[in-house]
Protein backbone atom coordinates (compact mmCIF):
# COMPACT_ATOMS: atom_id res chain seq x y z
CA UNK A 1 0.00 0.00 0.00
CA UNK A 2 1.37 3.42 -0.94
CA UNK A 3 0.80 6.33 1.03
CA UNK A 4 -0.91 8.05 -2.14
CA UNK A 5 -3.49 5.04 -1.70
CA UNK A 6 -4.27 5.00 2.18
CA UNK A 7 -7.80 6.04 3.09
CA UNK A 8 -8.75 7.21 6.96
CA UNK A 9 -10.45 3.99 7.35
CA UNK A 10 -6.94 1.81 6.73
CA UNK A 11 -4.70 3.69 9.37
CA UNK A 12 -4.62 2.50 12.54
CA UNK A 13 -2.85 5.05 15.50
CA UNK A 14 -0.91 3.74 18.17
CA UNK A 15 0.19 4.97 20.95
CA UNK A 16 2.50 4.63 23.96
CA UNK A 17 3.41 6.94 26.82
CA UNK A 18 6.28 7.68 29.38
CA UNK A 19 4.83 9.36 32.40
CA UNK A 20 6.95 11.29 35.02
CA UNK A 21 5.86 11.45 38.03
CA UNK A 22 7.50 13.67 40.63
CA UNK A 23 6.86 11.63 44.17
CA UNK A 24 6.29 13.31 47.94
CA UNK A 25 9.28 13.26 49.90
CA UNK A 26 10.69 15.87 51.85
CA UNK A 27 13.80 15.64 49.97
CA UNK A 28 15.35 15.22 46.66
CA UNK A 29 16.20 11.89 45.61
CA UNK A 30 20.14 12.24 45.88
CA UNK A 31 20.45 14.75 48.08
CA UNK A 32 18.94 16.52 51.13
CA UNK A 33 17.92 19.64 49.64
CA UNK A 34 14.03 20.17 49.85
CA UNK A 35 11.41 19.72 47.37
CA UNK A 36 8.77 22.32 48.85
CA UNK A 37 8.38 25.24 46.50
CA UNK A 38 10.76 28.11 46.73
CA UNK A 39 10.44 31.19 46.78
CA UNK A 40 13.35 32.10 44.59
CA UNK A 41 14.35 30.35 41.96
CA UNK A 42 18.26 28.25 42.15
CA UNK A 43 17.33 28.46 46.01
CA UNK A 44 16.56 24.57 47.13
CA UNK A 45 20.46 23.40 45.49
CA UNK A 46 23.36 22.27 46.70
CA UNK A 47 26.84 20.60 45.41
CA UNK A 48 25.28 16.99 44.64
CA UNK A 49 21.87 18.35 42.57
CA UNK A 50 24.05 21.36 40.76
CA UNK A 51 26.59 18.64 40.18
CA UNK A 52 29.60 20.26 40.93
CA UNK A 53 32.74 18.31 41.40
CA UNK A 54 33.00 15.67 43.73
CA UNK A 55 29.78 15.77 44.69
CA UNK A 56 28.37 12.70 45.99
CA UNK A 57 24.78 11.20 45.58
CA UNK A 58 22.75 9.42 48.28
CA UNK A 59 19.85 7.60 48.30
CA UNK A 60 16.55 8.63 49.37
CA UNK A 61 14.91 5.71 51.34
CA UNK A 62 11.75 7.55 51.19
CA UNK A 63 11.79 7.72 46.75
CA UNK A 64 12.49 3.95 46.75
CA UNK A 65 9.52 2.92 49.20
CA UNK A 66 7.34 5.19 47.07
CA UNK A 67 8.51 3.20 43.79
CA UNK A 68 7.37 -0.03 45.52
CA UNK A 69 4.24 1.32 46.58
CA UNK A 70 3.76 2.23 43.10
CA UNK A 71 4.77 -1.11 41.72
CA UNK A 72 2.56 -3.30 44.07
CA UNK A 73 -0.14 -1.03 42.52
CA UNK A 74 0.31 -1.84 39.08
CA UNK A 75 1.29 -5.79 40.25
CA UNK A 76 4.66 -5.12 38.70
CA UNK A 77 7.68 -7.81 38.98
CA UNK A 78 10.15 -5.86 41.82
CA UNK A 79 13.62 -7.77 40.89
CA UNK A 80 15.93 -9.10 43.05
CA UNK A 81 18.61 -6.51 42.24
CA UNK A 82 18.52 -3.25 40.34
CA UNK A 83 20.75 -0.45 39.98
CA UNK A 84 21.32 3.22 38.59
CA UNK A 85 22.93 4.06 35.38
CA UNK A 86 23.99 7.63 34.15
CA UNK A 87 22.28 8.96 30.89
CA UNK A 88 24.01 11.32 29.24
CA UNK A 89 22.99 13.99 27.02
CA UNK A 90 23.82 18.10 27.08
CA UNK A 91 20.77 20.15 27.91
CA UNK A 92 20.27 23.48 29.67
CA UNK A 93 18.44 21.95 32.78
CA UNK A 94 20.58 19.37 33.40
CA UNK A 95 23.47 20.69 35.46
CA UNK A 96 25.54 17.67 35.26
CA UNK A 97 24.90 16.41 31.60
CA UNK A 98 24.04 13.12 32.67
CA UNK A 99 20.86 12.11 34.37
CA UNK A 100 20.89 9.30 37.60
CA UNK A 101 18.19 7.06 36.04
CA UNK A 102 17.22 3.23 35.61
CA UNK A 103 18.27 1.37 32.18
CA UNK A 104 17.90 -2.30 31.69
CA UNK A 105 17.35 -2.71 35.36
CA UNK A 106 14.87 -0.89 36.68
CA UNK A 107 12.97 -1.23 40.26
CA UNK A 108 9.18 -2.33 38.25
CA UNK A 109 8.82 -4.34 35.18
CA UNK A 110 5.87 -5.98 33.52
CA UNK A 111 2.78 -4.54 35.55
CA UNK A 112 -0.76 -3.39 34.45
CA UNK A 113 -3.83 -1.19 34.85
CA UNK A 114 -7.20 -1.83 34.22
CA UNK A 115 -8.87 1.31 33.00
CA UNK A 116 -12.30 1.55 31.67
CA UNK A 117 -12.59 3.42 28.50
CA UNK A 118 -15.94 4.97 27.13
CA UNK A 119 -17.63 1.95 29.24
CA UNK A 120 -15.42 -0.86 28.39
CA UNK A 121 -12.67 -2.22 30.90
CA UNK A 122 -9.30 -3.08 29.58
CA UNK A 123 -5.85 -3.34 30.72
CA UNK A 124 -2.93 -1.21 29.67
CA UNK A 125 0.68 -3.29 30.11
CA UNK A 126 3.22 -1.34 31.44
CA UNK A 127 6.44 -2.36 30.48
CA UNK A 128 8.33 -0.78 33.59
CA UNK A 129 8.73 1.66 36.05
CA UNK A 130 11.83 3.32 37.06
CA UNK A 131 13.26 5.70 39.08
CA UNK A 132 15.36 8.60 38.57
CA UNK A 133 16.22 12.44 39.10
CA UNK A 134 14.36 15.49 37.71
CA UNK A 135 16.21 17.88 35.61
CA UNK A 136 15.81 21.51 36.61
CA UNK A 137 13.01 24.02 34.39
CA UNK A 138 13.40 26.18 31.74
CA UNK A 139 11.23 29.36 31.41
CA UNK A 140 10.99 30.77 27.78
CA UNK A 141 10.54 34.62 28.33
CA UNK A 142 8.95 36.82 26.08
CA UNK A 143 7.80 33.75 24.05
CA UNK A 144 7.25 29.94 23.63
CA UNK A 145 10.44 27.87 23.05
CA UNK A 146 10.86 28.61 19.15
CA UNK A 147 9.85 32.05 19.88
CA UNK A 148 11.21 33.49 23.20
CA UNK A 149 13.71 35.95 23.60
CA UNK A 150 15.36 33.98 25.79
CA UNK A 151 15.42 31.45 28.61
CA UNK A 152 16.24 31.07 31.79
CA UNK A 153 16.75 27.90 34.15
CA UNK A 154 15.45 27.53 37.26
CA UNK A 155 17.70 24.78 39.58
CA UNK A 156 15.15 24.16 42.18
CA UNK A 157 13.08 21.30 40.70
CA UNK A 158 16.49 19.66 39.46
CA UNK A 159 16.49 16.32 41.86
CA UNK A 160 13.45 16.00 42.52
CA UNK A 161 12.72 12.05 42.84
CA UNK A 162 10.82 11.02 39.84
CA UNK A 163 9.48 7.64 38.53
CA UNK A 164 9.00 6.73 34.94
CA UNK A 165 6.09 4.96 34.03
CA UNK A 166 6.99 3.66 30.20
CA UNK A 167 3.28 1.53 29.13
CA UNK A 168 3.40 -0.71 26.33
CA UNK A 169 1.37 0.95 22.56
CA UNK A 170 -1.65 -0.09 23.99
CA UNK A 171 -3.51 3.00 22.88
CA UNK A 172 -5.49 3.45 19.72
CA UNK A 173 -6.36 7.07 20.31
CA UNK A 174 -6.00 10.31 22.47
CA UNK A 175 -9.55 9.30 24.36
CA UNK A 176 -7.83 6.36 25.90
CA UNK A 177 -4.76 7.79 26.73
CA UNK A 178 -6.77 10.57 29.05
CA UNK A 179 -8.55 7.76 30.45
CA UNK A 180 -5.60 5.87 31.18
CA UNK A 181 -4.09 9.07 33.36
CA UNK A 182 -6.89 9.61 35.23
CA UNK A 183 -7.18 5.93 36.42
CA UNK A 184 -3.52 6.54 36.86
CA UNK A 185 -3.70 9.81 38.89
CA UNK A 186 -6.11 8.20 40.95
CA UNK A 187 -3.97 5.14 42.05
CA UNK A 188 -1.20 7.40 42.81
CA UNK A 189 -3.27 9.90 45.06
CA UNK A 190 -4.51 6.62 46.76
CA UNK A 191 -1.13 5.56 47.70
CA UNK A 192 -0.08 8.98 49.05
CA UNK A 193 2.94 9.43 47.20
CA UNK A 194 2.05 12.14 44.62
CA UNK A 195 0.23 15.85 44.85
CA UNK A 196 -1.75 16.65 41.83
CA UNK A 197 -1.64 20.13 43.22
CA UNK A 198 2.44 20.40 42.57
CA UNK A 199 3.05 21.99 39.67
CA UNK A 200 5.26 19.58 37.10
CA UNK A 201 4.31 16.88 39.62
CA UNK A 202 2.78 14.71 36.38
CA UNK A 203 4.38 15.38 33.14
CA UNK A 204 3.75 13.18 29.42
CA UNK A 205 6.08 11.60 26.87
CA UNK A 206 4.05 10.30 24.28
CA UNK A 207 5.28 8.01 21.34
CA UNK A 208 2.94 8.13 18.43
CA UNK A 209 3.00 6.16 15.19
CA UNK A 210 0.42 5.54 12.53
CA UNK A 211 0.42 2.02 10.85
CA UNK A 212 -1.44 0.51 7.66
CA UNK A 213 -4.13 -1.51 9.02
CA UNK A 214 -3.28 -4.37 7.12
CA UNK A 215 -0.07 -4.48 9.21
CA UNK A 216 -2.00 -5.37 12.19
CA UNK A 217 -3.46 -9.00 13.48
CA UNK A 218 -6.38 -10.33 13.48
CA UNK A 219 -7.55 -9.12 17.20
CA UNK A 220 -5.67 -5.76 16.75
CA UNK A 221 -2.40 -6.11 18.39
CA UNK A 222 0.50 -5.15 16.45
CA UNK A 223 3.96 -7.16 15.71
CA UNK A 224 7.59 -5.33 16.57
CA UNK A 225 8.21 -5.94 12.65
CA UNK A 226 5.53 -3.20 11.89
CA UNK A 227 6.19 -0.95 14.76
CA UNK A 228 9.72 -0.90 13.76
CA UNK A 229 9.06 0.22 10.19
CA UNK A 230 6.78 2.84 11.14
CA UNK A 231 8.42 6.49 11.95
CA UNK A 232 7.16 7.63 15.25
CA UNK A 233 6.86 10.87 16.75
CA UNK A 234 7.99 11.76 20.51
CA UNK A 235 5.75 14.84 21.82
CA UNK A 236 6.98 16.17 25.12
CA UNK A 237 6.17 18.39 28.01
CA UNK A 238 2.93 17.91 27.80
CA UNK A 239 1.54 18.38 31.43
CA UNK A 240 -2.59 16.92 31.98
CA UNK A 241 -5.00 15.06 31.11
CA UNK A 242 -6.90 17.30 28.62
CA UNK A 243 -3.58 18.77 27.55
CA UNK A 244 -2.61 14.78 26.31
CA UNK A 245 -5.69 14.08 24.36
CA UNK A 246 -5.72 17.49 22.62
CA UNK A 247 -1.64 17.07 21.75
CA UNK A 248 -2.03 13.66 20.71
CA UNK A 249 -5.22 14.86 18.89
CA UNK A 250 -3.25 17.32 16.80
CA UNK A 251 -0.03 15.16 16.22
CA UNK A 252 -2.50 12.36 15.00
CA UNK A 253 -4.45 14.70 12.62
CA UNK A 254 -1.15 16.22 11.18
CA UNK A 255 0.62 12.50 10.88
CA UNK A 256 -2.46 11.04 8.89
CA UNK A 257 -2.46 14.12 7.04
CA UNK A 258 1.03 13.94 5.73
CA UNK A 259 0.63 10.50 4.82
CA UNK A 260 -2.25 11.08 2.56
CA UNK A 261 -0.35 13.41 0.75
CA UNK A 262 2.56 11.18 0.07
CA UNK A 263 4.57 12.22 2.89
CA UNK A 264 6.74 10.73 4.65
CA UNK A 265 6.54 10.91 8.60
CA UNK A 266 9.70 12.01 10.18
CA UNK A 267 11.07 10.58 13.00
CA UNK A 268 11.20 13.15 15.30
CA UNK A 269 10.88 15.12 18.48
CA UNK A 270 7.93 17.51 19.32
CA UNK A 271 7.24 20.00 21.74
CA UNK A 272 3.65 20.76 22.89
CA UNK A 273 2.58 23.90 22.54
CA UNK A 274 -0.48 24.41 24.74
CA UNK A 275 -1.04 28.15 23.84
CA UNK A 276 -0.91 27.59 20.23
CA UNK A 277 -2.85 23.79 20.23
CA UNK A 278 0.18 22.88 17.93
CA UNK A 279 3.02 20.29 18.09
CA UNK A 280 6.35 22.07 17.07
CA UNK A 281 9.75 20.19 15.90
CA UNK A 282 12.74 20.62 18.48
CA UNK A 283 15.27 17.82 17.19
CA UNK A 284 15.77 14.18 15.07
CA UNK A 285 14.28 11.32 17.47
CA UNK A 286 17.87 10.74 19.91
CA UNK A 287 17.92 6.82 18.90
CA UNK A 288 19.03 4.65 22.68
CA UNK A 289 22.70 4.53 21.59
CA UNK A 290 22.74 8.37 21.84
CA UNK A 291 22.63 8.06 25.26
CA UNK A 292 25.37 5.69 26.25
CA UNK A 293 24.20 4.57 29.25
CA UNK A 294 27.07 3.07 31.72
CA UNK A 295 26.34 2.03 35.37
CA UNK A 296 26.60 4.89 38.16
CA UNK A 297 29.49 3.77 40.22
CA UNK A 298 28.69 6.22 43.14
CA UNK A 299 25.63 4.41 44.01
CA UNK A 300 25.59 0.18 45.30
CA UNK A 301 22.83 -2.27 43.26
CA UNK A 302 19.56 -1.61 45.19
CA UNK A 303 17.63 -4.93 46.76
CA UNK A 304 14.81 -4.12 47.87
CA UNK A 305 12.24 -7.04 46.59
CA UNK A 306 11.30 -7.82 49.95
CA UNK A 307 9.33 -4.43 50.41
CA UNK A 308 7.20 -5.85 48.08
CA UNK A 309 5.68 -7.92 50.94
CA UNK A 310 6.62 -5.42 53.95
CA UNK A 311 5.31 -2.17 52.72
CA UNK A 312 1.27 -2.13 52.80
CA UNK A 313 -0.82 -0.06 50.01
CA UNK A 314 -4.43 0.91 50.81
CA UNK A 315 -7.46 0.02 48.90
CA UNK A 316 -7.44 0.82 45.32
CA UNK A 317 -9.86 3.18 43.51
CA UNK A 318 -10.85 0.36 41.51
CA UNK A 319 -11.36 -1.57 44.22
CA UNK A 320 -12.94 0.32 46.45
CA UNK A 321 -15.52 1.43 43.86
CA UNK A 322 -16.71 -2.15 43.23
CA UNK A 323 -16.81 -2.34 47.30
CA UNK A 324 -18.89 0.60 47.47
CA UNK A 325 -21.54 -0.87 45.20
CA UNK A 326 -21.75 -3.79 46.64
CA UNK A 327 -22.12 -3.14 50.19
CA UNK A 328 -24.09 0.55 50.00
CA UNK A 329 -25.65 -0.39 46.69
CA UNK A 330 -24.56 2.85 44.95
CA UNK A 331 -24.45 3.02 41.13
CA UNK A 332 -21.79 3.26 39.24
CA UNK A 333 -21.88 6.80 39.39
CA UNK A 334 -22.31 7.89 42.42
CA UNK A 335 -19.46 5.11 43.34
CA UNK A 336 -17.22 6.58 41.11
CA UNK A 337 -17.81 10.18 42.39
CA UNK A 338 -17.12 8.93 45.51
CA UNK A 339 -13.74 7.24 45.61
CA UNK A 340 -12.37 10.00 43.09
CA UNK A 341 -9.92 11.10 45.73
CA UNK A 342 -9.12 8.70 48.70
CA UNK A 343 -10.07 11.93 50.79
CA UNK A 344 -13.18 11.94 49.63
CA UNK A 345 -13.69 7.95 50.16
CA UNK A 346 -12.55 7.93 53.53
CA UNK A 347 -15.37 10.99 54.45
CA UNK A 348 -18.28 9.30 52.94
CA UNK A 349 -17.65 6.07 54.64
CA UNK A 350 -17.33 7.79 57.58
CA UNK A 351 -21.09 9.25 57.55
CA UNK A 352 -21.93 6.70 55.67
CA UNK A 353 -21.35 4.44 58.84
CA UNK A 354 -23.37 6.51 61.24
CA UNK A 355 -26.52 7.34 58.51
CA UNK A 356 -28.23 6.06 55.60
CA UNK A 357 -25.41 5.03 53.09
CA UNK A 358 -28.04 6.60 50.10
CA UNK A 359 -28.36 10.07 52.52
CA UNK A 360 -24.56 10.04 53.00
CA UNK A 361 -24.22 9.60 49.48
CA UNK A 362 -26.18 12.27 48.09
CA UNK A 363 -24.81 14.98 50.82
CA UNK A 364 -21.73 13.96 50.33
CA UNK A 365 -21.32 13.13 46.03
CA UNK A 366 -23.67 15.83 45.16
CA UNK A 367 -24.40 18.76 47.43
CA UNK A 368 -20.59 19.25 49.21
CA UNK A 369 -19.04 18.27 45.90
CA UNK A 370 -20.74 20.49 43.74
CA UNK A 371 -20.51 23.34 46.20
CA UNK A 372 -16.60 23.40 46.51
CA UNK A 373 -16.78 22.50 42.85
CA UNK A 374 -18.70 25.96 42.05
CA UNK A 375 -16.01 27.24 44.34
CA UNK A 376 -12.86 26.04 42.32
CA UNK A 377 -11.87 23.99 45.92
CA UNK A 378 -11.44 20.63 46.85
CA UNK A 379 -12.34 18.01 50.26
CA UNK A 380 -8.88 19.04 50.94
CA UNK A 381 -9.84 22.86 51.49
CA UNK A 382 -12.39 21.71 54.13
CA UNK A 383 -10.31 18.58 55.85
CA UNK A 384 -10.04 20.22 59.33
CA UNK A 385 -14.06 21.12 59.03
CA UNK A 386 -15.33 17.76 57.96
CA UNK A 387 -16.55 16.94 61.25
CA UNK A 388 -18.94 19.99 60.84
CA UNK A 389 -20.42 18.51 57.52
CA UNK A 390 -21.54 15.23 59.18
CA UNK A 391 -22.99 17.28 61.95
CA UNK A 392 -24.97 19.22 59.11
CA UNK A 393 -26.01 15.65 57.91
CA UNK A 394 -27.29 15.11 61.29
CA UNK A 395 -28.88 17.51 61.75
CA UNK A 396 -30.74 16.71 58.17
CA UNK A 397 -31.10 12.84 59.03
CA UNK A 398 -32.70 13.77 62.36
CA UNK A 399 -35.29 16.10 60.85
CA UNK A 400 -34.14 19.01 62.64
CA UNK A 401 -33.62 21.45 59.58
CA UNK A 402 -35.18 21.20 55.91
CA UNK A 403 -32.97 20.14 52.67
CA UNK A 404 -33.71 22.97 51.57
CA UNK A 405 -32.03 25.41 54.25
CA UNK A 406 -29.34 22.62 54.67
CA UNK A 407 -28.11 23.14 51.11
CA UNK A 408 -29.17 26.54 50.66
CA UNK A 409 -28.69 28.20 53.89
CA UNK A 410 -26.24 26.33 56.22
CA UNK A 411 -23.54 24.38 54.05
CA UNK A 412 -23.56 27.51 51.50
CA UNK A 413 -23.19 29.31 54.96
CA UNK A 414 -20.14 27.40 56.35
CA UNK A 415 -18.24 27.26 53.34
CA UNK A 416 -18.87 31.35 52.65
CA UNK A 417 -18.26 32.49 55.65
CA UNK A 418 -16.96 29.97 58.24
CA UNK A 419 -19.69 29.73 60.57
CA UNK A 420 -20.68 25.65 62.06
CA UNK A 421 -24.14 24.83 61.27
CA UNK A 422 -25.73 25.25 65.09
CA UNK A 423 -24.69 28.41 65.32
CA UNK A 424 -26.21 29.15 61.10
CA UNK A 425 -29.39 27.10 62.50
CA UNK A 426 -29.81 29.30 65.54
CA UNK A 427 -28.81 32.42 63.89
CA UNK A 428 -31.54 31.99 60.89
CA UNK A 429 -34.30 30.19 63.28
CA UNK A 430 -34.00 27.02 61.13
CA UNK A 431 -35.62 24.90 63.27
CA UNK A 432 -37.82 22.57 61.59
CA UNK A 433 -41.60 23.93 62.98
CA UNK A 434 -44.25 21.14 64.76
CA UNK A 435 -46.92 19.59 62.94
CA UNK A 436 -49.52 21.84 64.35
CA UNK A 437 -47.54 24.94 63.02
CA UNK A 438 -47.46 23.53 59.92
CA UNK A 439 -51.17 22.10 59.08
CA UNK A 440 -52.17 25.62 60.69
CA UNK A 441 -49.80 27.80 57.74
CA UNK A 442 -51.84 24.93 55.17
CA UNK A 443 -55.32 26.53 55.83
CA UNK A 444 -54.21 29.99 56.84
CA UNK A 445 -52.71 29.53 52.78
CA UNK A 446 -56.10 27.83 51.45
CA UNK A 447 -58.14 30.19 52.97
CA UNK A 448 -56.08 33.20 51.63
CA UNK A 449 -55.69 31.76 47.75
CA UNK A 450 -58.99 30.75 46.66
CA UNK A 451 -57.90 31.41 43.16
CA UNK A 452 -55.43 29.10 43.30
CA UNK A 453 -57.42 26.47 45.43
CA UNK A 454 -60.10 26.72 42.16
CA UNK A 455 -57.54 26.53 39.91
CA UNK A 456 -56.28 23.16 41.60
CA UNK A 457 -59.33 21.92 41.30
CA UNK A 458 -59.92 22.85 38.08
CA UNK A 459 -56.84 20.26 37.41
CA UNK A 460 -54.23 22.99 37.03
CA UNK A 461 -51.00 21.31 38.57
CA UNK A 462 -48.88 24.37 38.74
CA UNK A 463 -51.54 25.70 41.22
CA UNK A 464 -50.36 23.20 44.20
CA UNK A 465 -46.59 24.84 44.01
CA UNK A 466 -47.77 28.13 44.32
CA UNK A 467 -49.62 27.25 47.27
CA UNK A 468 -46.59 24.93 48.42
CA UNK A 469 -44.96 28.13 48.18
CA UNK A 470 -47.23 30.29 49.96
CA UNK A 471 -46.71 27.64 53.19
CA UNK A 472 -43.00 27.98 53.38
CA UNK A 473 -43.01 31.65 52.85
CA UNK A 474 -45.28 31.54 56.42
CA UNK A 475 -43.44 28.72 58.07
CA UNK A 476 -40.10 30.99 57.21
CA UNK A 477 -38.68 28.11 54.82
CA UNK A 478 -38.90 25.70 58.04
CA UNK A 479 -41.25 23.26 56.85
CA UNK A 480 -40.37 20.03 54.57
CA UNK A 481 -42.03 20.94 51.37
CA UNK A 482 -42.95 16.82 50.87
CA UNK A 483 -45.10 17.88 53.91
CA UNK A 484 -46.36 20.66 52.99
CA UNK A 485 -47.39 19.10 49.40
CA UNK A 486 -48.86 16.41 51.18
CA UNK A 487 -51.02 18.07 54.12
CA UNK A 488 -52.58 20.53 51.42
CA UNK A 489 -53.17 17.62 49.17
CA UNK A 490 -55.17 16.14 51.47
CA UNK A 491 -56.84 18.69 52.87
CA UNK A 492 -57.87 20.08 49.49
CA UNK A 493 -59.47 16.81 48.41
CA UNK A 494 -61.09 16.28 51.24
Amino acid sequence: MTAQTVQEGDLVTVIGLEVHVQLETETKIFCGCPTEPAERPNENVCPVCLGLPGALPVLNEGAVEAAVKIGKAIDADIPEETRFHRKNYYYPDLPKNFQITQYDEPICADGELEVAVEGDRRTVAIERAHLEEDPGSLQHVGGSIDTAEYTLVDYNRAGTPLVEIVTAPDFRGPKEVRAFLAELEEVLEYLGVFDAERDGSLRIDANLSIIPQEETDGDGTIGTEALEAANRTEVKNISSHKGAEKALAYEETRQKNAIRRGREVEQETRHWDESRGITVSMRSKEAEKDYRYFEEADLPPLRVSHWKAEIPIPELPRARRERFQGEYGLSEEAASKLTSTKQVADFYEDVAGAFDPDLAAAWVADELLGELNYRDMAVTDVEDRLAEVKRLVELLATEEITAKNAKEVVLRGMLDDGDDPDTIVDREDLGKTDEDEVQQAVLEAIEENPDAVEDYESGEGGAINFLVGQVMQKTGGSADPGDVNGLLRAELEE
